[in-house]
């Protein structure tokens, strides 16, 4: 049924007089709506990717609903339609996997459905950045609503949020949590629906659409189930309406200079290392690239101010009494473009001035951060020609500068066979690599490169050493754990050219990864892995168009035209200093 005589924003999609007009009131009609309701309305779409087998989403069918009262109560029109959804706890080998394919569905149904703008509720990690990318190339006006995060547990007394899950899964390998208590966090951890409760990948996504423009202000925060997030979700469909009306394209809010504003949040809240990855995806929708160079700038400038599980002692809901993202960005203002735009359609510059700071330790000032700035360390280097990313924030500072000898792992199933041999040769200066497992080898990147401290050194009490993979890390995890390297070990980089006791130096401040050896062994080396290419389906169409981790791991086929790179306005020099701890009383 042909939609080529419709127009978008004037509530035409079911009102043209043609054959298709009919059509359209014919079937909505039949599920039950007036014919007074079907016409001169704008059709609003709700794209919910609730499923039973995200529980994190869980939430979503509720919010879906105050959308759309509020769409009704701005004269719209909703239509709750599904598509895929990715569940970080279920999906195997991995979510990024399938995040394009994700994507394609939600571009595809926005694209061909008769409606005039949407509201994205997604929620868990790719949920998220599927939406955002998908809506994006649709064009159509858009908005989303997060799941929230979920509610935080307690164990004897202190609060349990998902990212103790590493701690207590270390202590039970080492014999120090039995059975019985092992049970009983697997009944408190997971409390109750949303998105995990810490400053992981799904919340920062959710900080990152809010600094876009693509949500409300001040809802990225709100408990999934609390009041506050259900009317944030019906004043979405207000704004929906109203989006529909003006037909303010995503592009209009997702620009560079909002991509860099995101960036600056993700380094000043420590957030997921995940995000680097889908802001670039995101960035290459639009038709530009963010590139490695400019994000170690914009690292290197922006103060650390957070200090959130899993980067510091503090809950969500201390971030959110600080006043939330607003409020971060009220502190980074200086760095920002504020001239970008908000949910509501204001600029930044306009929403920050109603904005107080509330005095709470979650959020620092940035006269006084928790570090001065690379919370975020952009790598390069003879073993990442390409670039890696480690977050400098949750890293053992002793550790910014290492040499050690390295200690190789062949894919996920090498690794956990041999980990904790007591007879693996390894020190707490070794530096442990695991390759394999990048977007092609792995394939997608699990979320593998928190690899686990040695069973022998695990006894010994060490708790950090220098980890490299091609793999990422959840949002939840900390360490020295280097990340993304690229190009991966499976498309013939250097990191498949590694042997047990090669010396490898990280250097953190300076940005540097290296694999200290002659070039000319190197060269008499063989790759260690290799990745079969599949015959069929996804598969054949994933392995023959993902691309690395810098450019997002997206599809070729499925990013922009290449644009000229707009003159984004350059911002005032705002001195740092060295990115070390600041100096505590």
């Amino acid at each position: 049924m042909s939609q080529n005589d419709t127009k978008q924003g004037n509530g035409d999609v079911f009102s043209s007089p043609d054959r298709d007009g009919f059509i359209h009131r014919a079937f909505m009609r039949g599920a039950g709506h007036s014919a007074a309701a079907i016409r001169r309305r704008p059709v609003i779409g709700i794209c919910n990717s609730f499923s039973e087998l995200n529980p994190c989403n869980a939430g979503l069918r509720d919010l879906a609903r105050s959308v759309k009262q509020g769409v009704i109560a701005a004269g719209g029109f909703p239509l709750e339609f599904p598509t895929i959804s990715l569940a970080e706890p279920f999906i195997r080998p991995s979510t990024l996997y399938l995040r394009n394919l994700m994507a394609i569905d939600v571009e595809e149904m926005i694209s061909s459905s008769p409606i005039d703008a949407v509201v994205l509720l997604g929620g868990c990690d790719k949920t998220v950045p599927a939406q955002l990318m998908g809506a994006i190339s649709a064009g159509k006006p858009a908005m989303i609503v997060t799941a929230g995060p979920r509610a935080v547990g307690r164990l004897h007394g202190a609060p349990l949020t998902i990212d103790d899950l590493w701690t207590l899964s270390d202590r039970r390998r080492s014999g120090d949590l039995g059975e019985d208590e092992w049970q009983t966090v697997e009944g408190l951890l997971v409390p109750g629906v949303g998105t995990c409760n810490v400053l992981g990948t799904a919340v920062t996504m959710a900080m990152i659409a809010e600094t876009l423009g693509m949500s409300l202000p001040g809802s990225s925060l709100l408990p999934a189930t609390s009041g506050a997030r259900a009317a944030v979700a019906e004043e979405t469909g207000r704004r929906a309406v109203e989006l529909a009306r003006s037909g303010q394209p995503p592009t209009d809010f997702v620009t560079l200079a909002a991509l860099e504003n995101a960036f600056r949040m993700l380094c000043a809240v420590s957030g997921s290392t995940n995000a680097v990855i889908h802001l670039e995806a995101i960035a290459g929708r639009i038709g530009h690239r963010l590139g490695m160079r400019a994000m170690a700038e914009w690292s290197e400038s922006t103060p650390v101010l957070a200090q959130v599980r899993p980067s510091g002692p503090h809950l969500l809901e201390d971030l959110d009494e600080a006043g939330g993202l607003p409020a971060v960005l009220k502190e980074l203002q200086p760095l920002l473009h504020t001239d970008a735009l908000a949910g509501t359609g204001e600029t930044w510059a306009r929403i920050l001035s109603r904005v107080t700071r509330r005095d709470n330790p979650a959020l620092r000032p940035a006269a006084d951060p928790v570090f001065a700035a690379g919370g975020l360390a952009m790598l390069h280097g003879t073993l990442a020609p390409a670039g890696a990313v480690l977050k400098r924030s949750a890293a053992d500072p002793r550790l910014w500068r290492h040499r050690g000898p390295a200690v190789v792992f062949d894919g996920v199933a090498d690794l956990h066979a041999r980990i904790d041999d007591p007879d693996l040769d390894i020190t707490e200066d070794s530096v442990l690599v695991l390759r394999g497992a990048g977007p092609v080898g792995g394939p997608g990147m699990p979320e593998v490169g928190q690899l686990p401290i040695p069973g022998r050194l695990l006894h010994k009490g060490v708790s950090d050493m220098v980890r490299i993979s091609d793999a990422r890390m959840s949002g939840t995890a900390t360490g020295t754990v280097v990340l993304h390297v690229a190009p991966e070990a499976a498309e013939g980089g250097p990191l498949a050219l590694v042997r047990n006791g090669d010396p490898i130096v990280l250097d953190a401040l300076d940005g540097r990864l290296d694999l200290d050896v002659d070039q000319a062994e190197l060269r008499r080396r063989t790759p260690a892995v290799t990745a079969p290419a599949p015959r069929r389906g996804y598969a054949a169409l994933y392995r023959r168009h993902i691309t690395q981790a810098p450019e997002g791991c997206d599809f070729d086929f499925l990013t922009a035209t290449p644009q000229p790179s707009p003159a984004v306005p350059a911002l005032p020099v705002v001195p740092t200093a060295p990115a070390v701890p600041a100096d505590r009383p």
